[in-house]
């Protein structure tokens, strides 16, 4: 009996290891087919439901492949806000600056950005907000629309297949003719996935012109650009073809470029084609040299207008994210535009870029912690601090400028000559080049934070130099 009871319990022992050798073996073969399963998903992030080309403007029709990236996009028409940026106002329209700043407005007195100068929103909005802003009451040119709508094959029309051609034709169209054009044809959309993917390969590419040309200038200079070190190696070149982004450009440096193709300084009004003024590098000084070097079809230097009150010639700054962001230390250590504002996401077994394009204080788990190892508190209170400083600074450069105003308002009345002024005119426009610098970009002086203080610090000291200067002949 013992004997058999002990038979009965080996046969029983045999058979439980064989299930549990059986279950195991299982549970590997199950890993194994999931492990591969992931890894053609990797392989095959999308499949194609419908074929999309050059001309395919509208991101709808992109989303059918690409759904993951499409649904991200779409919420950069959600209203977000921060401190010191975001749609702040009703869900019609943003707030504006010129009312929440008032020096700004009289900053602009000349400029059609004194009549209406809004907060940003997100990019579902950047053509439509271009549309209705009421900025168009002056004469506004189609050099605008460059980087506000999908029109690349408008510029292919225009160029008979040469998109540069087409774009420099714009610069002499009415804003409300090219408006209506690109509708017309279809392409009546904000930035479109188009703008920055190649629709057979899905590889990150830049498209506008004006961007091309202004890295070929910027290549050609002799200026330091550490955040571009394939400009560095293009130099070192036999040269014999001009440097282009899409070829000599790497994949991480791409994933700013995207970016830099419209957040950047330009000149977009009639007197000539599209410019991105980089010949002599990316810093400010650098842009400043060239607009003082360059002429209008009149002959006379370069301005973007003349101030209305001084009659000062003044430079426009626009919104120099992607020159800002060159001097700091982030670009310097190779983090690209997309790293923070559109940082890698899980979703579901695929890692995706998130096409929620947003800053970074939004999103700070996936667009700071993976590089900052802090608290999310500790990385808010820095931001804030180096945000906090610079506007600070902003205000004080805006006190300043506006008390060279008051003082060459007294000088003219106490009969000050034209000639007499120019100085202290020429000290306004180095001021509030700087201060218009600062206060265009969109990081609150965060994408580089001491050449952010440099330049407000030097648009305060211009304004009291140029508010001296009136004091002088006031007397």
């Amino acid at each position: 009996m013992n004997k058999s009871n002990e038979k009965s319990g080996k046969v029983g022992l045999f058979i439980l290891i064989i299930v549990v050798v059986a279950c195991a073996m299982a549970c590997v073969l199950a890993l194994l087919f999931n492990v591969a399963e992931r890894k053609s998903e990797a392989r095959n992030p999308y499949v194609r439901l419908v074929e999309v080309t050059e001309d395919d403007t509208d991101p709808a029709k992109w989303g059918k492949n690409w759904p993951k990236q499409y649904d991200s996009y779409k919420r950069t028409a959600l209203a977000t806000r921060t401190r010191f940026g975001g749609h702040g106002g009703s869900e019609a329209l943003p707030e504006e600056k010129i009312e929440r700043d008032p020096w700004l407005k009289r900053m602009f007195l000349g400029y059609a950005f004194s009549i209406d100068y809004r907060d940003r929103r997100g990019h579902a909005y950047m053509l439509s907000d271009q549309e209705i802003t009421k900025r168009q009451t002056k004469a506004q040119w189609g050099s605008c629309m460059h980087c506000h709508a999908s029109i690349m094959p408008v510029y292919r029309a225009l160029g008979d297949g040469d998109a540069l051609v087409g774009m420099n034709k714009t610069h002499a169209m009415p804003y409300a003719e090219l408006n209506k054009m690109v509708h017309d044809m279809g392409h009546g959309h904000p930035v479109s996935c188009v703008d920055c993917h190649d629709p057979k390969t899905m590889h990150v590419r830049v498209t506008r012109p004006a961007f091309i040309v202004g890295m070929q200038r910027l290549a050609e200079s002799d200026a330091p650009v550490p955040a571009i070190p394939s400009i560095a190696i293009w130099r070192k070149s036999s040269r014999s073809k001009p440097y282009d982004p899409n070829e000599d450009g790497t994949r991480n440096e791409m994933r700013s470029f995207v970016c830099g193709q419209c957040h950047v300084e330009y000149y977009c009004s009639k007197d000539f084609p599209l410019t991105f003024p980089w010949s002599n590098g990316l810093k400010m000084e650098d842009l400043e040299k060239e607009w003082d070097e360059t002429k209008l079809s009149s002959g006379s230097r370069f301005f973007d207008y003349k101030h209305k009150e001084s009659g000062a010639e003044i430079l426009k700054a626009q919104h120099p994210e992607f020159e800002l962001w060159s001097q700091g230390i982030h670009a310097r250590s190779g983090v690209a535009c997309a790293d923070c504002h559109m940082p890698y996401m899980r979703d579901g077994a695929s890692k995706v870029s998130d096409h929620w394009v947003r800053s970074p204080l939004l999103n700070v788990n996936r667009a700071c912690q993976t590089c900052h190892h802090f608290p999310e508190s500790e990385l808010l209170a820095r931001v804030d601090s180096i945000q906090g400083k610079n506007f600070d600074l902003l205000q004080r450069g805006g006190a300043a400028l506006m008390a060279l105003l008051d003082a060459v308002k007294e000088a003219r009345d106490a009969g000050a000559t034209a000639e007499q002024l120019k100085p202290a005119l020429e000290l306004q426009r180095k001021a509030q080049w700087r201060l218009d610098y600062i206060a265009a970009e969109n990081s609150m002086g965060f994408h580089a934070p001491q050449e952010a203080s440099r330049i407000l610090a030097e648009a305060v000291d211009y304004a009291r130099q140029g508010q001296v200067e009136a004091l002088r002949l006031a007397k």
